[in-house]
């Protein structure tokens, strides 16, 4: 895939009305009360739109927010994202109560540059999530403009993420960019030598990263739930632990595939372990493929995680996805802590593929020792598959 996209800065905004895909798929309070809990994602679309409206643009932006599958749901309008984009940006926003319909097209024909519209959640229309063309072609008739900015949804083939750049000239905004610029770096040019950490529960998941990145990583480290599958392939015992059944053979082919490329695989040598999955489980540290019955897997064990910390101290390039162990319960988060600990104080390029990791480096507080934390979990794993993102793919390039 080509990374090299053309930007806003490559185009020329002034007096045009510009469709902007932000990311505004913020989490809300659980009681109804249309109170945002996050609004990290509202503040990342903040330089993009500050900049087109510098530039004189008007600015429609869109975004989806939940899953309400093709029908309006008023628990996940983005009125509240309104009230506090308005509030970040210091104006009033224009809301309109459709995507598409009566009351959006009557808003974008009167918008002046200066002025910020925002359509209502994209996947109230069931033509969103299924690429519509129609949708896409409606979309991109109130606009001169396609400004992409949502990372966290370039993975996914829909309208308002990749159709809409049939119908009109479409480059990325500034969050875009700099995913694109950090982690396709890191794939195509890495400062090496270049360090994949893979945690997380299953094998599975993470198979189109592990092997893409045997292709350009000089040491992969894998923890969380996947490492009782490597371990139970090479004839360990992993009790009651995540397990894989049918992904061992794949652990034993990708063990041979970084002997073969001499890509180093490390794998953790012992254990935490818990007789129940509990946060105040009874806890023991044993060796790696040595978990008896009963007992199963929770978080890497202190060697493995000295051996982990070692490995980041002196790489170039660091890519970490995916929690050591089970972070959610404090007993049980010490290697997920010292792993992040360790990125803060290394002087490699540190990028962090967006989900539990990212969560995990913000709550400890190690957000700003990292160089990029990605906003798409999901987006920056198929990223680092190397496979084609159909929101990326569709901008021009430079």
């Amino acid at each position: 895939m080509n990374y090299n996209k053309k930007t806003v800065k490559d185009v020329d905004v002034k007096g045009k009305k510009v469709l902007l895909r932000c990311d505004f798929n913020v989490p809300m309070a659980k009681d109804g009360s249309g109170v945002i809990t996050d609004d990290k994602r509202i503040r990342a679309a903040l330089p993009t739109i500050q900049y087109l409206l510098d530039q004189g643009a008007a600015v429609i932006a869109c975004s989806h927010m939940g899953k309400p599958k093709g029908e309006v749901k008023p628990e996940l309008s983005l009125k509240p994202v309104a009230v506090r984009l308005g509030e970040l940006l210091g104006k009033d926003i224009i809301m309109a109560a459709d995507v598409v319909g009566p009351d959006a097209q009557a808003k974008a024909a009167a918008l002046q540059p200066g002025q910020v519209l925002l359509l209502e959640n994209t996947r109230f229309e069931k033509g969103e999530t299924k690429n519509d063309p129609a949708l896409a072609k409606a979309m991109a008739g109130m606009a001169e403009v396609y400004v992409s900015d949502a990372f966290g949804a370039v993975h996914r083939a829909h309208a308002s993420t990749a159709g809409v750049a049939d119908y009109l000239p479409a480059v990325s905004g500034f969050l875009i960019q700099k995913e694109l610029d950090f982690i396709g770096g890191a794939l195509a040019n890495p400062k090496r030598p270049l360090v994949a950490i893979l945690g997380g529960s299953k094998v599975s998941s993470k198979i189109g990263v592990i092997n893409n990145l045997l292709e350009i990583a000089d040491t992969i480290i894998i923890g969380g739930g996947m490492a009782y599958t490597f371990s139970a392939a090479q004839g360990g015992t992993v009790g009651d632990s995540l397990l894989e059944e049918d992904w061992k053979d794949y652990s034993l082919e990708m063990i041979q595939k970084a002997k073969d490329k001499g890509v180093k695989l490390l794998l953790p040598v012992d254990t935490v372990i818990a007789d129940a999955f509990a946060p105040d489980a009874n806890s023991k540290v044993v060796k790696a493929g040595e978990i008896p019955d009963g007992w199963q897997g929770l978080d890497i064990g202190p060697e493995t995680v000295k051996l982990y910390c070692d490995a980041v101290a002196d790489a170039g390039t660091v890519i970490w996805n995916g929690p050591m162990g089970v972070f959610e319960f404090a007993a049980f988060a010490k290697g997920t802590e010292a792993v992040a600990e360790a990125l803060s104080k290394t002087n490699a390029i540190t990028i962090i593929g967006g989900g539990d990791s990212a969560a995990a480096v913000q709550q400890l507080g190690y957000a700003d020792k990292m160089t990029h934390i990605s906003t798409g979990g999901g987006a920056s794993l198929e990223f680092m598959e190397g496979k084609e993102l159909p929101g990326v793919a569709c901008l021009l390039d430079q």
